[in-house]
């Protein structure tokens, strides 16, 4: 696979300066989007040289705590957009985000990709990196808009109209897929030299994990909130 350069890469700073440059004016946070590419970027780096780490220490137990992290962080972060912060907030979207994520997890390393043990982190880490981030996700869209419909409407419409929200990113990814564009994962393996056929399949794979994963965790947390 063709490696970018460090200067290549200084390109795309372009774009992303002229978001900077809007999202200060318009909605006047000068550091915000300054700030998030630099965490991105530090988060990236280190987590690179951990994976490295990871990946050849082949740790069963290592691989089930970088998970808790990852759920535990994904809680943290789907409070942010949130108006009520509390402790039964933040666990109603952990519970919300550790069963859907673990459900769909289970599903794809033990019987969609037959590994049979989670002493495989090249697999199990990047997988349930897009589980938990989509649940999180998922559950930040349905909890904000939970907690504005409920103000106006009874249980069942808030239910309804917060669900529908919150898979509105998946439901327009499964229409797109393939007219729109080649998704992520897909696009990564064609340019890596996998067989478009086999990079299909990962692909189907990807998109229905996004909208179990979406739809599980947003159902839990309106089930609490009963």
């Amino acid at each position: 696979m063709k490696s970018i350069s460090i200067i290549n890469l200084l390109y795309l700073l372009i774009p992303v300066g002229v978001v900077a440059l809007f999202y200060f004016k318009w909605i006047g946070e000068k550091k915000e989007v300054l700030l998030a590419s630099l965490r991105m970027i530090i988060q990236l780096l280190i987590i690179g040289y951990l994976l490295d780490y990871i990946f050849n220490a082949k740790s069963s137990l290592l691989t089930l705590f970088i998970v808790f992290v990852m759920i535990v962080m994904a809680s943290f972060i789907a409070l942010r957009n949130i108006s009520l912060k509390n402790r039964r907030v933040y666990i109603d979207i952990f519970v919300s985000i550790f069963f859907s994520g673990i459900i769909n997890l289970f599903f794809v390393i033990f019987f969609v990709l037959e590994l049979h043990s989670l002493n495989s982190p090249r697999f199990v880490i990047p997988i349930a990196g897009m589980i938990f981030m989509n649940c999180m996700n998922a559950v930040s869209l349905v909890a904000e808009r939970f907690e504005k419909e409920i103000k106006n409407n009874s249980y069942e419409v808030a239910r309804a109209n917060s669900f529908k929200a919150s898979l509105i990113p998946q439901i327009n990814s499964f229409l797109a897929v393939g007219l729109v564009s080649l998704p992520g994962m897909m696009t990564g393996q064609i340019l890596s030299g996998v067989d478009p056929i086999i990079a299909v399949r990962y692909q189907i794979m990807v998109m229905f994990m996004v909208l179990g994963s979406a739809g599980i965790s947003s159902i839990l947390y309106l089930l609490q909130k009963k």
